[in-house]
């Protein structure tokens, strides 16, 4: 199984989706600052996870949340908590 997230820097306005087998272990790696991409973001929080069936089907939907409307609904999720 496959899961996209969505992670938001504790410290700036940065919001990341990406895509793994390994949640867990994905988060560390980000956190520890052990990523090109977030490393000037970190820490980061996750503020969004949804497991899918396929490696096609988890592209997608990376590709949905990577979109301006995508990128506005972790937006708006972020902001409620």
């Amino acid at each position: 199984m496959f899961c996209v997230y969505a992670i938001s820097s504790l410290e700036k306005n940065y919001i990341y989706v990406g895509l793994t087998q390994n949640l867990e272990e994905r988060l560390k790696r980000h956190n520890k600052g052990w990523e090109k991409t977030t490393k000037p973001y970190a820490p980061f929080k996750l503020i969004f996870q949804e497991i899918v069936n396929t490696r096609i089907e988890v592209r997608e939907r990376e590709k949905y949340w990577k979109s301006g409307v995508g990128k506005e609904k972790l937006r708006t999720k972020r902001d409620k908590e």
